[in-house]
C-alpha cells in the first residue's frame, strides 16, 4: 500500500511502507553466513536456486564451526564442502542426490536422507528436523511487498514457515512466479541483495533408443491427459513425440523446457484438467534461461509446495493422469530400483512413487516406468533380481506399465510368471534366452505362479 501526504496543493506519493522494513533487514552475505553457529541445522534452496556464492562464503568459516548440517534438495554446481578437512565442520544432508554431492555421499563425507519428495515439508512442520537457519533465493519484491520463491517452491515454503532465522537472497535473475510461491517481506528476517546467474540444465541428448521408447509411450497419452515427466532423454523424447495431441495438462514436479515448448505450440492448454484447469502446476523449474524468462510473471504457471504437488490423493484428482518416470533396473517380478546402483546411492526417491500411486488411482490414469533395455556399460536393465543392496523405489504391487525400446509390458493384474514373460519380451534380445532360462529354473524350483 502506498502512503500519501499533503504538501500545500501537492500530493506527494511516498515509498510503500514495506520498503523501509525491507531496507532495514538488508545485510551482507558475509553477515548472513555469520548467523550460523556450531550444531545448527541449515536449509538452503536447491535445483536452479542452489546458492553457490553463499555456500562458498559459509565454507570459509569451517574452522569456526562444528557439526553444521546443510539440508537441501538437488544441489547444482560444485560442492565447496567436499574437502577432507571439512568432515567434522559442515556436512551436506541431501534429500535428492546429484552430480554435485554424489561422490561425497558415496565416500560418506556427506549424507543422503531417503524420503518421498512429498513428505519433506512434514519433516519441518513436525519438527522432526528443526531448522535453525533457512537460506533461500528469491525474486525482488513486487509493488505489494511480496517476494517470489521463483524457480523452487518445493520444501522452501515449509522451511520459511518453521525456520528460526530466515534469510532470503534477492536475485534479479529469479523469475517472479505465482501460486504458493509468494511470501510477504514481513516473513523474512534478513535479506541479502546479490544477483548471480541461475543454474541451467542443458537439454539431454535424445538418441534412437529414446525416440523408440517415446513412440511406444505416445499412444498411451490421450487427448486431455495431464502429464508428469521428469529429467532426462526419455521425457524429452516423449514431449517431442506429442505433436498433434490436444489439450494436454501439466501436474508435475519439474517444469522443463519441453513443457514450455508444448505450451508455446498450443499442445499444453490445461483446458481439460479436472484439477486446477487453465494452469500448469509444478514445484520447481529447471532448464534454460529462456525457460526462466518464460516463467517470469506467467499467470498460466503456478508453483506449489511438494505436499500439494506430490500428494497421491491430490494427484489422483486429475483425470487421465499420466506419470512417466525412469529407472535404473527392473527385476522380473516388477520391482523398480531408481535411486541406487547396488548399495551406492545414485539419486533418490524423488516423487516417483508419489506419482505412480496418484496416476494409478486417477480415473483413466496410467503410470509408466520407461528405461533403455541396456545400460551404457552393456548390462541388461531388465534383470532376474535387483543388484545386491539395491533399493526398491516402486514396489511390484505399484508398478503398472514398463516400457523399453522393444515394447510395452503391462504388469498390473499379472502373476509373477506372466510378469516375467512380459518383461522378457521387452528386454534386449541378447539377454532374453538367459532371462528365460533363469525364469524357467526359478518356476520349476518354486512351483511357479
Amino acid at each position: 500500500m502506498m502512503s500519501v501526504v499533503e504538501s500545500g496543493n501537492e500530493r506527494i506519493q511516498q515509498r510503500p511502507v514495506w520498503n523501509s522494513i525491507y531496507r532495514s533487514k538488508c545485510i551482507s552475505m558475509e553477515d548472513a553466513a555469520a548467523l550460523i553457529y556450531s550444531g545448527d541445522n541449515v536449509f538452503v534452496s536447491g535445483n536452479a536456486a542452489s546458492p553457490k556464492s553463499f555456500l562458498e562464503v559459509l565454507a570459509q568459516r569451517k574452522s569456526e564451526l562444528k557439526n553444521v548440517s546443510v539440508y537441501h534438495l538437488l544441489l547444482m554446481g560444485t560442492d565447496p564442502f567436499n574437502q577432507p578437512d571439512m568432515r567434522d565442520h559442515i556436512r551436506h544432508v541431501s534429500f535428492f542426490v546429484g552430480g554435485a554431492d554424489r561422490k561425497a555421499i558415496q565416500a560418506h563425507t556427506a549424507d543422503y536422507l531417503p524420503v518421498f519428495l512429498g513428505e519433506i515439508p512434514s519433516l519441518f512442520y513436525k519438527n522432526i528436523i528443526p531448522l535453525d537457519v533457512v537460506y533461500v533465493m528469491v525474486s525482488p519484491p513486487n509493488s505489494d511487498g511480496f517476494i517470489s520463491l521463483g524457480v523452487e517452491c518445493a520444501a522452501s515454503r515449509a522451511a520459511i514457515e518453521t525456520g528460526k532465522v530466515v534469510i532470503a537472497q534477492v536475485n534479479e535473475n529469479v523469475p517472479f512466479t505465482y501460486g504458493e510461491s509468494l511470501v510477504p517481506v514481513s516473513k523474512i528476517h534478513y535479506f541479502v541483495e546479490r544477483t548471480e546467474a541461475l543454474f541451467e540444465l542443458a537439454r539431454p541428448e535424445v538418441g534412437e533408443i529414446e525416440l523408440k521408447i517415446a513412440e511406444y509411450i505416445s499412444p498411451l497419452i490421450e487427448d486431455g491427459s495431464t502429464l508428469q515427466l521428469g529429467i532426462g532423454g526419455i521425457p524429452n523424447a516423449v514431449m517431442s513425440a506429442l505433436d498433434g495431441k490436444k489439450d494436454l495438462g501439466v501436474h508435475t514436479e519439474m517444469f522443463s523446457d519441453g513443457m514450455m515448448d508444448m505450451m508455446l505450440k498450443g499442445i499444453i492448454t490445461n483446458k481439460k484438467k479436472s484439477l486446477h484447469p487453465g494452469y500448469s502446476i509444478a514445484t520447481f523449474i529447471l532448464g534454460s534461461k529462456q525457460l526462466y524468462d518464460f516463467a517470469d510473471h506467467n499467470r498460466e504457471l503456478k508453483l506449489m509446495p511438494t505436499e500439494l504437488t506430490n500428494n497421491p490423493f491430490i494427484i489422483a484428482q486429475n483425470e487421465k493422469m499420466v506419470s512417466i518416470n525412469s529407472a535404473i533396473e527392473v527385476d522380473l517380478t516388477g520391482q523398480v530400483c531408481a535411486d541406487s546402483i547396488g548399495t551406492k546411492i545414485y539419486s533418490g526417491f524423488g516423487g516417483q512413487l508419489d506419482f505412480v500411486r496418484g496416476a494409478c488411482a486417477s480415473r483413466n490414469g496410467k503410470a509408466i516406468i520407461a528405461l533403455p533395455s541396456m545400460s551404457k556399460g552393456g548390462f541388461s536393465r531388465i534383470t532376474t533380481t535387483l543388484k545386491q543392496g539395491a533399493g526398491v523405489v516402486t514396489t511390484r504391487g505399484d508398478v503398472e506399465y514398463v516400457v523399453t525400446e522393444y515394447g510395452i509390458a503391462l504388469l498390473k493384474g499379472k502373476t509373477l510368471r506372466q510378469r516375467a514373460e512380459a518383461l522378457i519380451a521387452i528386454a534386449h534380445p541378447s539377454v532374453r534366452e538367459e532371462l528365460e532360462r533363469w525364469n524357467s529354473m526359478s518356476n520349476s524350483t518354486k512351483g511357479g505362479s
